[in-house]
């Protein structure tokens, strides 16, 4: 499992940026963390196009595909979506990595039987203005 702004283990930031014009104020090579929505898919499409990494953070079945299917490097799910996206990114192979926004330790355990690939927590996510 993957760990993103757990308190024992040292990890990349993320950036969440809210377009193309915030890659600007982050540092090379970043984690971009990109909310879903049709405003966004320009900013997704050049942060690909350019092969910088991005998490899309989705919010049902269909963007989970989407964000798949546009290039990102992770998707990022709420726990309620965590089983059905990993059994998408296993059924679909997806080359994307599914992340599962927590903020509770407790819910590692469960999220580790559920075969999700990593969690993220929100201290790992810097906003960019």
């Amino acid at each position: 499992m993957i760990f993103f702004g757990h308190r024992f283990i040292e990890s990349e930031k993320f950036y969440h940026i809210s377009g193309i014009d915030s890659i600007l104020r982050t540092p090379p090579s970043s984690i971009l963390f990109i909310e879903f929505s049709e405003k966004n898919i320009e900013t997704i499409n050049h942060a690909v196009i350019n092969s910088m990494s991005i998490a899309v953070s989705v919010k049902n079945i269909t963007e989970i595909l989407y964000a798949s299917a546009l290039g990102a490097s992770y998707v990022v799910v709420q726990e309620e979506l965590a089983k059905t996206a990993q059994d998408l990114a296993d059924s679909y192979l997806f080359d994307a990595k599914i992340l599962v926004m927590v903020e509770d330790e407790e819910d590692i355990e469960e999220l580790a039987l559920l075969g999700a690939d990593g969690v993220i927590f929100a201290e790992a996510i810097v906003k960019v203005n």
